[in-house]
């Protein structure tokens, strides 16, 4: 999928998933003051640098309506975006900290948080025109790091790209010709850098700097 289809954020009341309404409303109930809306992409409008995680998280992005924002896996993506200068500020793990993103940008295959932090098939399907119209609207992104299979995945789909010929793999890059301008656009795969991938050592924070290092390089 390749024609813009939709807005490039979804509308906070967006009804197409059933699964992930029913559980938005379900923890509106429970926590009232938390965001719980399709989060928001953010960062830099003219950004160089795209990153694509998988969904918000119930107690990070969901509570707080900034991507990444409130959890570990923003502890880190935001220290490492930091060290390669793509932050103005200080992150301070809420939506008003004052941190802005420079040359960079961050955003969701899914938009509303999934119990357990596993969006299925159809919900990933269903957000995938959001996403497609995310990346038509950056007209100066050069570089996209993809956050884990699912991210990939999707991304690569709203690209209008093959899986299969383009398979997941930490630090793998793949350059290809931007289907909207027809531009060189480079996709670099990371591990996604949740606690998890962390803890057990499948990602260590070494790994990913070398991702945004080579994203950097790229640009």
């Amino acid at each position: 999928m390749t024609n813009k289809t939709a807005p490039a954020e979804a509308p906070l009341d967006c009804t197409l998933c059933p699964r992930l309404v029913a559980y938005r409303v379900e923890n509106q109930q429970d926590e009232p003051g938390w965001f719980n809306a399709p989060v928001p992409s953010f960062g830099d409008e003219n950004a160089r640098l795209l990153v694509v995680g998988l969904a918000p998280g119930r107690t990070g992005a969901n509570k707080t309506g900034r991507p990444f924002t409130g959890d570990w896996a923003g502890d880190l993506l935001y220290s490492t975006l930091a060290e390669f200068g793509f932050t103005d500020g200080e992150y301070g793990a809420h939506a008003d900290d004052g941190l802005k993103l420079n040359g960079a940008m961050i955003t969701n295959a899914v938009r509303c948080v999934p119990p357990e932090n596993k969006p299925v098939g159809k919900e990933i399907n269903a957000c995938r025109p959001f996403l497609v119209s995310r990346l038509a609207e950056l007209k100066s992104v050069k570089a996209l790091v993809t956050l884990g299979k699912i991210s990939h995945d999707s991304t690569l789909r709203a690209l209008g790209l093959k899986v299969s010929a383009h398979p997941f793999g930490h630090d793998v890059h793949y350059e290809i010709e931007s289907p909207f301008d027809g531009a060189p656009l480079h996709i670099i795969s990371s591990y996604h850098c949740s606690r998890y991938n962390t803890n057990t050592g499948r990602l260590t924070e070494a790994m990913f700097h070398d991702v945004f290092r080579r994203a950097k390089s790229l640009l």
